[in-house]
């Protein structure tokens, strides 16, 4: 048993969608909102299933093959993605999404049933971070799917244009996983609606005042700061735990039909309970696109010159750890 306390937490502020309705729909925020039952209006909420997923095909009608995340990639050593066919992997999700709903167990989680259970806003409490310990390294991950793009006509599916108000220029990745898979401690540079469509994730957010105790990685990753700190193995990162302990978080079970509002330059991680189809949209306001987007896509033409951190990033294979 891995005797760490960590972080202390607390619920993230939370308001039922017909709630916020009432008080005139959301409105820009520096602070993460979770809104339940969100997408329960969304045709995707019907429509994207594993099973229903599995069924597309190419116009062509070839089947679809995607780019797989291989392991985590936020931190470590990345690995080589595969390019492997979409619809078996998704077959054997909604097979592995039945055995788990059936397995469940109440002790199950960082913050278990047991205790999320009887959590009151305002409540600080600490995570069980056994539960990552026999977590599986290299899963392969269906992770930033540019799916929206691929099939236009999934677009639909999605009342994107209602999570924010205004103009902003979007754009989506769907993530698709079984359970116990990990998205690492990092920060994004624009504002995130995470929207979760099947399965169950916790979420795991520190403000940007934390931002002593993420310990920031010199690893590039397009648009996001990355953290040394690899949840997954806490126990063989002693000189990095003893700081993350400081960190004040917020703690967020994310459900089927939710969204999850994560404010630009918040920290935070995710762990997936069950096999899962996520939609992340991120969006910018047009000072946002030229001040911020431009600054990225300077780095990432610097990277691509091989100029900037070439050899130490999340879209490159890696041979090793680097020293800096």
């Amino acid at each position: 048993m891995f005797n760490y306390q960590g972080p202390e937490f607390q619920l993230v502020e939370t308001i039922s969608a017909a709630d916020l309705a009432k008080q005139g729909g959301f409105q820009p925020r520096k602070s993460p909102l979770l809104v339940k039952g969100a997408l329960k209006t969304w045709p995707a909420s019907e429509k994207w299933t594993f099973a229903r997923l599995a069924e597309l095909k190419r116009p062509d009608g070839s089947e679809v093959i995607s780019s797989f995340q291989n392991g985590l990639v936020e931190q470590g050593v990345t690995q080589e993605p595969l390019d492997l066919p979409v619809a078996p992997y998704l077959r054997e999700l909604d097979e592995l999404a039945r055995k788990v709903r059936a397995e469940w167990d109440e002790k199950t989680g960082l913050c278990p049933d047991s205790v999320w259970k009887g959590l009151k806003p305002g409540d600080r409490f600490h995570l069980n971070w056994d539960h990552l310990q026999n977590f599986i390294p290299n899963r392969i991950y269906l992770a930033q799917w540019d799916i929206l793009r691929e099939f236009p006509e999934l677009k639909k599916d999605f009342a994107i244009s209602s999570l924010w108000p205004g103009w902003r220029l979007t754009w989506q990745y769907v993530f698709i996983g079984p359970s116990n898979t990990v998205t690492g401690l990092h920060y994004d540079f624009p504002d995130n609606w995470f929207c979760q469509v099947a399965g169950v994730k916790e979420f795991l957010l520190f403000p940007p005042e934390n931002a002593p105790y993420m310990h920031a990685s010199k690893k590039f990753d397009w648009g996001a700061t990355l953290s040394d700190i690899n949840i997954s193995e806490l126990a063989e990162q002693p000189h990095l735990r003893d700081d993350f302990a400081r960190a004040k978080g917020l703690y967020a079970r994310v459900e089927a039909g939710d969204a999850l509002f994560v404010p630009k330059q918040t920290w935070h991680c995710v762990v997936a309970l069950e096999p899962s189809v996520s939609l992340a949209v991120f969006g910018l306001t047009l000072p946002e696109v030229l001040i911020g987007g431009g600054k990225a896509e300077i780095k990432a033409l610097l990277h691509r010159l091989r100029l900037y951190r070439w050899g130490n990033c999340t879209c490159h294979k890696m041979t090793a750890d680097p020293e800096v």
